[in-house]
């Protein structure tokens, strides 16, 4: 959605979302403080009540951003879960003692703030100017108003006001952030020793009996899944969406039909100079010396950028000479909007007084509106078309689609005629596969579509399934064609590998038993006589050198005397000892590490301060759960 790009762009909202870990779902502070909503509650907040609606709209937001991100490993099972459940609620909790503590404060986000990010969205600009029309377009693709799109980000803004100011001011000790960058840029030169697990090979015997007994003791390893493989049908809207080709005269109704949509409205560019008049600013004082900066902008008219600069206190437009850039009616205060509408190319308005203060407005550039053609449109006409033709046939097909699958269950090849879908075959799908396994069986990953497979109707009697619906507007039905019951291998079958792992499993340890004692008595003064390698250097900043467990035994070695020992299990079964010769730091200090540092510390602190925050607020305001009725939306 084109909402995020504000969003993401934004610091503030970053760390608010680490912290709060679920995007908000956003209605307007006025319905909260009206308790909009009928029927029972999931929680209230202070006066304030979270209704069954809002939760729901929040959740499915929640589920479409998790399928959108995963693609294909997405399961819906993963958002049935309590804890998936609780987490939605309480970011809805999060959100709530926020808004209002703004609405507490008189926090708000002002018109002028609103255009400018407004207008600052890429995908809102063409040519690298705000476009009405595309804003038009995109709130049309998201079934937004632009009513609707404004009070939202209004409120995501107001937001960013206090997670600005409280998570962005936290500042780090500077002593504290160069003893962090000290220890991170220290260098240890380190040689190594490594116990390979073969040279044990020898004196580890697995019997019969050692192996029986682990094959006994342990038979989850030796059991084969019970397993199926079946026929499906997935009957989507994407699938609708590519058979259909809007016919000419289609296309052309609708263009003559919806002439206003393709309308790109007059745009005008001007410049201007703000003197603000609110706050505690003297309104008599402001106008005053808005009357003395417009004598000096007639007297000399092609000085107005330097000006701005100068005088206006609109400080995102000073900086660019008043420039506004182009904007179309309905983008600015009514007031500045009319005068701008009235002058003509170049000329510079009276003084014109809006809830800001006094404008001096010059207006640079018109573009005047034009109609797109056809030609222009058509593929946005087209793929409309498309769309509520697909949507529609879906919506009539879905039902037909489950009745026909369920009045005629022995067989989907008559649904799959009536609805002209491809019968598709499986691989082998296990009952009750693990998350990772789900999530690679793709659209047949679906926690309740496997246990429709291996009902007893469905294995037994080989009905088909019920219908599905794994993703929104993609129903799928499956009929098992083959099934295979679940077994445990036999010992013979598995009796090499098991002695084989037993084995491994011996040598290791005696490697690292060795390993272990040499350790201590290298450790204990004993002479040093090992085959080291060759010293390299290894630092935390570039710790691919060595695994992590031997990162963390070499920087965890007491170095007030050298060397000094350390010891940690190696990859394949092996035990490495290390010998610390040296201990170094660069001689002077990087200065840009020293600032990302700090920015990481300050962050770190600002999350932390955010938090106890937010906890601040949850005890500030009554919060009551009704537990009963979030438990039956888990089920």
């Amino acid at each position: 959605m084109f909402f995020d790009t504000v969003r993401n762009n934004k610091r503030a909202v970053q760390i608010f979302l680490a912290l709060i870990t679920l995007p908000f779902a956003f209605w307007g502070i006025d319905s909260y403080v009206r308790n909009a909503g009928a029927g029972t509650d999931l929680a209230s907040v202070g006066d304030t009540k979270i209704t069954v609606q809002q939760y729901e709209l929040a959740w499915r937001a929640q589920q479409d951003r998790m399928r959108q991100a995963l693609g294909a490993s997405f399961s819906p099972e993963m958002m049935k879960t309590p804890a998936a459940r609780a987490a939605v609620l309480n970011s809805l909790i999060d959100q709530r003692v926020l808004l209002l503590e703004a609405a507490k404060g008189r926090l708000g986000a002002s018109d002028s703030l609103l255009r400018e990010v407004i207008g600052k969205i890429p995908a809102l600009q063409e040519d690298g100017q705000f476009s009405m029309d595309r804003y038009k377009a995109a709130l049309t693709a998201q079934g937004m108003s632009q009513a609707q799109f404004e009070a939202q980000l209004r409120q995501d803004l107001t937001l960013q006001q206090i997670v600005a100011a409280i998570g962005e001011t936290a500042i780090g000790s500077q002593a504290v952030t160069e003893a962090l960058q000290r220890i991170q840029s220290e260098e240890r030169q380190v040689a190594e020793w490594r116990i390979a697990p073969e040279q044990f090979a020898a004196q580890v015997k697995i019997d019969e009996q050692t192996a029986r007994k682990f094959y006994d003791e342990n038979p989850e390893r030796f059991t084969i899944a019970e397993q199926a493989r079946v026929e499906y049908l997935v009957l989507s809207l994407d699938a609708l969406l590519a058979r259909i080709k809007p016919a000419e005269t289609e296309v052309r109704a609708w263009y003559e039909s919806h002439q206003d949509r393709y309308r790109q409205p007059e745009e005008r560019r001007a410049s201007h100079i703000l003197i603000a008049a609110n706050g505690e600013a003297d309104p008599a004082k402001a106008r005053a010396k808005a009357e003395e900066i417009l004598g000096e902008v007639r007297k000399s008219p092609a000085r107005f950028a330097e000006f701005a600069r100068q005088y206006s206190q609109d400080t995102g437009s000073a900086e660019k000479g008043g420039d506004l850039g182009f904007f179309a009616r309905g983008m600015m205060v009514r007031p500045f909007e009319e005068a701008v509408f009235k002058l003509r190319e170049n000329e510079i308005s009276p003084l014109v007084q809006s809830d800001f203060g006094y404008h001096i407005i010059r207006l640079t550039e018109i573009k005047p509106g034009k109609q797109r053609s056809l030609a222009e449109v058509r593929p946005e006409i087209e793929d409309e078309l498309r769309r509520q033709t697909a949507s529609r046939q879906f919506a009539e097909a879905a039902e037909s689609f489950s009745n026909v699958v369920y009045e005629q269950p022995d067989s989907l090849q008559p649904a799959a005629e009536k609805f002209d879908l491809k019968l598709q075959q499986s691989g082998w799908l296990p009952k009750n596969p693990s998350a990772d396994a789900l999530r690679a069986l793709g659209q047949l990953g679906d926690a309740r579509l496997l246990n429709s497979v291996f009902s007893e109707d469905s294995l037994k009697n080989r009905r088909n399934t019920e219908v599905v619906e794994i993703a929104p507007n993609t129903l799928i039905a499956a009929r098992v064609v083959e099934h295979r019951p679940a077994s445990v291998r036999s010992f013979e079958s598995v009796r090499e590998d098991i002695v084989k792992g037993l084995k491994l499993r011996e040598e290791a340890a005696l490697a690292r038993t060795t390993g272990e004692a040499k350790l201590a008595e290298l450790r204990q003064g004993a002479a040093d006589t090992l085959p080291w390698t060759q010293p390299r250097k290894v630092s935390r900043q570039d710790p691919r050198q060595v695994s992590p467990a031997a990162l963390k035994a070499i920087f965890g070695a007491e170095t007030n005397k050298l060397p000094a020992y350390a010891g940690a299990e190696a990859g394949g079964g092996s035990y490495a000892l290390y010998k610390i010769v040296g201990v170094s730091h660069p001689a002077t200090a990087d200065e840009k590490q020293r600032r990302a540092l700090q920015r990481q510390y300050d962050t770190i602190l600002g999350q932390e301060d955010f938090s106890a925050y937010l906890a601040s607020l949850r005890q500030r305001y009554r919060i009551d759960v009704n537990k009963a009725l979030l438990e039956s939306k888990e089920r």
